[in-house]
């Protein structure tokens, strides 16, 4: 019970698996919903006790309201032992030995908040199938076309830490490990790149220039100059060093 709903609890910390806490998803081609699979560590008694008897009061809801009294057999535990085997006879992953296994679902997306401020959404990157989080959970019981059961909804989740990743994807820290080039490796000045068609190598993102600042051509094989300087023209007259008539402008 939690908060004074007979069918709601809060658990301890558990740890998530199959997250689809940020979009819908459909595993049959289904009604796509928000799920996640809660595991609850079998030494975690309280939470356990405590979804057990939440389940048990919705079945007897359903026995006095949707069923019309029947006591019908539940198809599928709603509560299984991560230690035994799925309804398909296979066995659950290696993360699930140890804990209880829960799946919930709701057709409304949840709140997945950081236990240091739950007022704030996480973002998307920070919500994924390994962390542990302590999670809210309604059970309830449905009737769906003689199909009779408890189901069990999915309310919200408080992450409480990181954990090592569930969805079997690796990461650029283990793909690359080995490879890392520490800066202090890299050439003086930064890493160099090649000037196309045998042109002369150079820092990145400096233009290579020789001794006593930058060069510019002139064309049609005209002469060298100082960047920043207009050339005279070809045949043009040399710069005069004597002294300047101030009236007229020219030499003396």
């Amino acid at each position: 019970m939690y908060q004074n709903i007979a069918t709601k609890c809060l658990t301890g910390e558990v740890r998530i698996s199959f997250e689809h806490l940020s979009r819908p998803y459909s595993s049959n081609g289904g009604e796509a919903k928000y799920s996640c699979t809660i595991l609850i560590p079998k030494t975690d008694i309280v939470t356990y006790n405590d979804l057990v008897s939440a389940l048990q009061v919705a079945y007897e809801q359903g026995v006095n309201d949707k069923w019309k009294g029947s006591r019908p057999q539940l198809r599928y535990p709603v509560i299984y032992d991560g230690d035994g085997v799925r309804p398909s006879g296979e066995a659950f992953g290696a993360e699930c030995k140890g804990h209880w296994v829960v799946t919930a679902s709701s057709k409304q997306q949840p709140m997945v908040v950081h236990i240091s401020n739950t007022k704030v959404q996480l973002a998307e990157t920070d919500i994924y199938s390994g962390m542990y989080a302590r999670v809210t959970v309604n059970f309830f019981p449905y009737d769906n076309s003689g199909s009779r059961g408890v189901g069990c909804g999915l309310g919200n989740v408080m992450k409480t830490r990181d954990g090592e990743p569930l969805s079997g994807r690796a990461n650029a820290e283990s793909d690359f490990a080995g490879l890392e080039t520490p800066i202090a490796s890299m050439p003086m000045g930064g890493p160099t790149a090649t000037m196309p068609m045998g042109g002369p190598t150079m820092s990145a993102g400096y233009a290579a220039m020789p001794m006593g600042g930058p060069t510019a051509t002139m064309p049609m094989g005209g002469p060298t100059m100082s960047a920043g300087y207009a050339a005279m023209p070809m045949g043009g007259p040399a710069a005069h060093t004597g002294n300047i008539n101030p009236i007229t402008g020219l030499p003396m």
